[in-house]
């Protein structure tokens, strides 16, 4: 029973770490092109790693995974990623931004 819970954590943390790096990707991309025709698809997928964070973990989740963001992308392309938490309004009950 304890390689299984061992196995699963590991899993799950990589699991994080790739939608981290996606909504990283994405999030940077929306914010650098912002009249780009993809830009309503970009949004959607980061409203569904929203979703898929706040199913999991909660709002726990979508708190650590947003924080660590604004501060990796303030730091390397120099813009407030705050504003952005607006899209995921609505998906857990105690995110309001």
């Amino acid at each position: 029973m304890t390689s299984f819970i061992i196995e699963y954590r590991w899993g799950r943390t990589h699991l994080d770490a790739y939608l981290e790096e996606e909504m990283y990707d994405t999030l940077t991309y929306c914010i650098q092109n912002p009249n780009s025709t993809d830009f309503d698809s970009k949004r959607k997928r980061i409203e569904e790693i929203g979703k898929d964070l706040c199913s999991d973990g909660g709002i726990d989740a979508m708190e650590n995974m947003f924080y660590s963001l604004e501060f990796r992308i303030k730091d390397e392309i120099g813009h407030d990623a705050r504003p952005f938490r607006t899209w995921w309004n609505g998906i857990c009950e105690d995110w309001k931004y």
